[in-house]
Order: structure tokens, then C-alpha cells, then sequence
């Protein structure tokens, strides 16, 4: 994959900054849940992600529905399952669409598809609602590099000179 990169939400229905950069709560209501999300942020995509489907059965909350969709968005992008990622994305959109996690996943699948269109889109939806996000900041810039790549300003001349003494 082009880049790993993808924002996990360990939180669950005790969060107090849901519009703000994640928060890791101890002492999660839904262990599956919040051991789910522990090892999304550790790599353990696969395990992560079925934790957090187990964590999805067990919800209690709309709140912890909604962290459980996001992630699963989150996770199953890590491992490139786009379509399946996209699908947990568009759900967690439909209950919210405030939500700028889900709108910076969307936009990091269309930019590691090469969907820049749709991904300027997505990023803007997730800029107009959090544009402090260092998430959104980032796939700003994956973004801008891979729609405006740098040229290089530096000429250098190899030829060799004869040197006269």
C-alpha cells in the first residue's frame, strides 16, 4: 500500500471531545471495542478489525456505533479493502455527516486510488468541519503531493571542465 495512514478513534461513549483529535479513553464499557481500536493503532489490522466487529455487535450506544463504523472504515483502508472501507464509511456519513474522520478516510482511499477528484471533495467536507485536524492536515498534503508534485529547482552541471593552469 502507498501509504498507512488512516485515522483510528479509541474512544467510546464516554468521549467528551468527539469534534476534536481522538482521545484514548481507559476503561472502555465495550472491551471489544476498545481493544479493537488498540490494535488498529498498533497494526494488528486484522485482529483490530475483528475486534471492533465484535465491539459492533455488542454496541450499547449510538455513540459507540458510530466509533465502531468509523474504525472499521479506518481498518479495513489500512489493508486496502477499499470497497468494504467505503461501505463502513458511507454508513457512519448517513447516521452523521458531521462526521470529518469518516470524510478524511473517504478522501485517503480516493488519493491512494488515484480518485483525486473525489478525494478534493471528501477533504473539503472534512476541512469545512474540522479544518484544525492534523488528520486532515496530513491527507491535505499526501493530497497536494500527488496532484502537484514538486519539480526540482536545482540544476546541477556535471560536465567536466578542463582545468588550466
Amino acid at each position: 500500500m502507498a501509504a498507512r495512514f488512516v485515522l483510528i478513534v479509541v474512544c467510546t461513549s464516554c468521549l467528551s471531545t468527539w469534534a476534536g483529535e481522538p482521545e484514548i479513553v481507559i476503561g472502555s464499557l465495550n472491551p471489544d471495542l476498545f481493544e479493537g481500536a488498540r490494535l488498529l493503532q498498533a497494526g494488528k489490522d486484522a485482529e483490530g478489525i475483528r475486534r471492533t466487529l465484535l465491539g459492533l455487535e455488542s454496541a450499547t450506544s449510538a455513540k459507540d456505533e458510530e466509533v465502531a463504523l468509523s474504525n472499521l472504515c479506518a481498518g479495513y483502508t489500512n489493508i486496502g479493502d477499499y470497497e468494504t472501507a467505503l461501505k463502513y464509511c458511507d454508513i457512519v456519513l448517513a447516521r452523521n455527516d458531521k462526521s470529518w474522520r469518516a470524510y478524511n478516510s473517504k478522501a485517503l482511499i480516493y488519493i491512494f486510488t488515484r480518485q483525486y477528484e473525489k478525494a478534493e471533495i471528501e477533504l473539503l467536507k472534512g476541512e469545512a468541519i474540522n479544518p484544525r485536524a492534523r488528520s486532515i492536515k496530513i491527507a491535505r498534503a499526501m493530497f497536494l503531493d500527488a496532484t502537484q508534485p514538486v519539480e526540482p529547482a536545482i540544476e546541477i552541471d556535471d560536465r567536466k571542465s578542463k582545468v588550466i593552469n
